[in-house]
């Protein structure tokens, strides 16, 4: 089954935060997508993560394993984007609504929104 990641999601994962196993296990074996945008949005948390916590492991490296995730970038629509919230939170929802696939995301605001889950009879 096709889902949409967001960057909350995958930052969890990538930082071993204490729901990465919950995420880890709805992910797995799943084809995974994502707007473009989270590309820099995980860049962002890399390097905010760094200037926090100077000790932490060095941001090229942590950016660089989820560079090696199997993750589609997808475009959306902007336009359309700009309706639903904030253009970030927007982008996975308009995805996810787009690609009519669940959407996985630690946001509480985009919980309330995202589409169902939805899952193959049988």
């Amino acid at each position: 089954m096709t889902i949409v990641v967001d960057a909350s999601a995958i930052a969890a994962i990538l930082f071993d935060e204490p729901s990465a196993g919950v995420i880890r296990d709805r992910i797995v074996g799943e084809a995974l997508v994502a707007p473009s945008l989270l590309a820099f949005e995980i860049a962002n948390v890399c390097v905010i993560r760094q200037r926090r916590n100077p000790t932490e492991q060095p941001a090229i490296c942590t950016y660089s394993v989820f560079v090696g995730w199997n993750i589609t970038m997808l475009p959306v629509t902007r336009s359309e984007v700009v309706a639903l919230a904030t253009a970030y939170d927007a982008s996975y929802l308009w995805l996810a609504r787009n690609l009519g696939v669940e959407l996985v995301t630690l946001d509480r605001r985009l919980i309330a929104v995202a589409p169902p889950i939805r899952r193959a009879p049988g």
